[in-house]
């Protein structure tokens, strides 16, 4: 073999080599872009009808991922599953295999969906105790088959012990037809009934169940209430001959006053009547006798504390600042705050000249003004109204 023959063979080696290793790139590239990225998760179900590798994972019937691997593992069935990024599940999540119909592929649904709290993290399982599959039409006609059998002439109507039910029930329903539809129209009618009046029946469901809880926690009240009731009702039990006639006493002390009552009804009614401008004066008078209440303990202390029993005499003291007004203008105040229906006329007439002195349009003299002025000799200043008063 020549230099340039094995030269051609070193560089054929070589292409092949990297043929072979860019074929083995490529396939490494496109097995990592086809295999979804997500979070991991395992399920084991009993059977897995209907679901392949690339069913969807939902939530809530929404789609959140697919199904990657399928595969048998003893008496269960293995399901890898993988969720798109960003998609959260409750760590204790379950997962059930829905069929939307008859002959349309099935997905694997996680429920319940995630609000709060652990979250499912990545190559997480849920096993067989968690997961569901739904009952395949196989199996319902298996089943319908055994109940057939169990009911047929080699089962319970061996002894034709359910041709005999069915016969006693033809028998009770023969003839009844109208009365069992209107029972089943009135339940209808009061199943509908119940559902209009569903948010009020809750409502007092939980009124009941907020009466029972105060009651529970008002246990020893209760108790001690009925424990109480107990000691009475003893109590008059024992001395219930006492209580009879103290009912008796009192049925005759109402008949006498019953009696009393009508042979003085016009008289009572006269009282009552009398009582009302009593009771008017006495409402009227509210404020003055407020204050009388007030002031008269304190009046009649002042007055034992002024007494001197050795002189026999009451020391007391004028206070003359107390004299805001003479007393011929108290009486005018008096006549213009209530007029009596029986007034002098010369004293309504003084009242009507001394209205400015009233008003306080004209000042009187103080106290200490007027005693300056008898002390010199003098009048004190007062008002013409007052001087032509008190000159008539």
């Amino acid at each position: 073999m020549t230099f340039r023959t094995q030269r051609q063979l070193g560089s054929a080696r070589m292409v092949a080599t990297i043929c072979v290793l860019g074929l083995i790139l490529a396939a490494g590239l496109l097995w990592l872009l086809r295999t979804p990225a997500g979070m991991r998760v395992t399920a084991y179900f009993d059977k897995t009808v209907g679901v392949y590798s690339g069913s969807a994972v939902r939530v809530l019937g929404v789609p959140v991922g697919e199904i990657v691997h399928v595969q048998p593992v003893g008496e269960q069935v293995k399901v890898d599953m993988v969720l798109d990024s960003g998609i959260q599940v409750p760590a204790q999540a379950k997962a059930i295999i829905v069929a939307p119909s008859l002959v349309s592929d099935r997905y694997v649904q996680l429920t319940p969906a995630y609000t709060d709290g652990p979250v499912m993290a990545t190559g997480a399982v849920i096993d067989r105790a968690n997961t569901a599959s739904p009952v395949e039409l196989d199996d319902l006609y298996a089943s319908v088959n055994k109940l057939t059998t169990d009911l047929g002439p080699n089962g319970a109507n061996k002894d034709g012990s359910v041709s005999n039910l069915l016969d006693t029930l033809a028998g009770t329903l023969k003839g009844n037809g109208q009365n069992l539809n209107d029972t089943v129209k009135q339940l209808a009618a009061a199943a509908d009934t119940l559902s209009g009046s569903r948010e009020d029946l809750f409502s007092t469901v939980d009124s009941l169940g907020k009466f029972t809880e105060a009651l529970a926690n008002s246990d020893k009240a209760v108790h001690d209430f009925y424990g109480r009731l107990a000691d009475v009702s003893t109590f008059l039990a024992d001395d219930r001959e006492e209580v009879a006639e103290a009912l008796s006493s009192l049925a005759v002390a109402l008949g006498d006053v019953k009696d009393f009552v009508g042979e003085n009804k016009d008289l009572l009614a006269s009282n009552v009547e009398k009582l009302t401008g009593v009771t008017k004066a006495l409402v009227d008078q509210r404020a003055a006798i407020a204050e009388i209440l007030d002031v008269a303990p304190v009046g009649a202390t002042n007055l034992i504390n002024s007494y001197d029993a050795a002189s026999g005499t009451i020391g007391v003291r004028a206070d003359l600042n107390e004299f805001t007004h003479p007393p011929i203008l108290m009486v005018c105040r008096l006549i213009e705050s209530g007029t009596p229906k029986a007034v002098p006329a010369t004293l309504t007439d003084i009242c009507k000249q001394l209205a400015p002195v009233l008003d306080g349009t004209l000042k009187l003299p103080t106290v200490a003004e007027t005693l300056t002025a008898l002390q010199n000799g003098t009048l004190p200043p007062l008002p013409v109204p007052l001087l032509e008063v008190l000159g008539r």
